[in-house]
C-alpha cells in the first residue's frame, strides 16, 4: 500500500496546476469542455506485485495428509506489460471504456510443509492477463476510474525434498477476476500517464502435480491464488479531440 500512495503523489504531482487553488472543482464543472477521452489507447506499463499461493491441500487418492493443508507461502515480483483499449466519454463528464492487458512476471515464493519433513513447496507467476471494463469521471486532464472484470494466470508449481530434489512439477493456466482502480493523466490528446492497483482471485483449483522420477505416482493439491499488482504505465491515445 506504501506503494500505491507513492504512485498516487506521483499522479497528483504530473497534474500539476490541475490541483492548485480549488481548480480539481473548477474541473469538475467544465469536464465535458476539458480533454476529450472518447477514442482507443495502446501502451506499457511496470511495476509490482504481490499476492498469496494458500492452503496447498493435498487430493491424491490414498496419499498422506490427503485434505490436510501444508501451509502456504507468499508471493513477490516485478511486473512489465502492454495493454490497449477504448474509452467513450459522455456528455457529463462519464468515461466508460473496455481494455485488456498482459503482464509478464517472475513474481515466486516458497514454503516448508506444515507436516512433512524437509519437503518444500514453490510457485512461480510467469505472467497475469485481464479484459475489464472501467468507468470513470473526467475532472479535465485527468480521469479517476474503477474497473474490474475476468483475469487469467499462468503459473508454476512445483515439490521438492532434501533427499532427491524436485520431485514434482506442474504448468497451468488459470482463469479468476480482477477488480480495481486508479488515475489517468493526459499531457495532450495523444499521450497520458496512468498509476492503478488491482486485486486478482483466482480461487482454488486441482493442480494435477507430474512427478519428475518414475518410482513416484502422480499427485494432485488443491491450491487458493491470489495477487495485487500496483502499476505505472503510459498510453498512446489516438481519436481524441476537443
Amino acid at each position: 500500500m506504501r506503494i500505491f500512495g507513492l504512485a498516487v503523489v506521483i499522479l497528483i504531482a504530473l497534474a500539476g496546476p490541475g490541483f492548485a487553488g480549488g481548480r480539481l472543482a473548477e474541473a469538475a464543472e467544465t469536464a465535458p469542455q476539458a480533454t476529450q477521452w472518447t477514442g482507443c489507447y495502446a501502451g506499457g506499463h511496470a511495476g509490482g506485485t504481490w499476492g498469496q499461493s494458500d492452503k496447498w491441500i493435498p487430493q491424491t487418492q490414498g496419499g498422506a495428509y490427503r485434505g490436510v493443508s501444508l501451509g502456504g507461502h507468499g508471493i513477490e515480483g516485478f511486473i512489465g506489460g502492454v495493454q490497449a483499449g477504448c474509452d467513450v466519454q459522455l456528455g457529463n463528464g462519464v468515461v466508460a471504456g473496455i481494455g485488456g492487458g498482459y503482464g509478464w512476471t517472475g513474481a515466486s515464493g516458497t514454503h516448508a510443509s506444515t507436516h512433512e519433513t524437509g519437503v518444500f513447496y514453490h510457485s512461480e507467476t510467469d505472467g497475469l492477463g485481464s479484459l475489464t471494463g472501467r468507468l470513470g469521471y473526467a475532472f479535465g486532464e485527468l480521469l479517476l476510474y474503477a474497473e474490474g472484470g475476468a483475469a487469467w494466470e499462468r503459473v508454476s508449481y512445483s515439490a521438492a525434498t532434501t533427499q532427491i530434489g524436485t520431485a514434482y512439477r506442474a504448468t497451468d493456466t488459470r482463469a479468476g477476476w480482477t477488480i480495481g482502480g486508479g488515475g489517468e493523466y493526459a499531457f495532450s490528446h495523444h499521450l497520458s500517464v496512468f498509476v492503478e492497483y488491482a486485486y486478482y482471485d483466482f480461487g482454488t483449483e486441482r493442480i494435477a502435480l507430474d512427478p519428475q522420477y518414475s518410482f513416484l505416482p502422480a499427485a494432485f493439491v488443491d491450491i487458493e491464488d491470489t495477487a495485487n499488482v500496483v502499476r505505472a504505465g503510459m498510453n498512446l491515445r489516438f481519436g481524441q479531440g476537443r
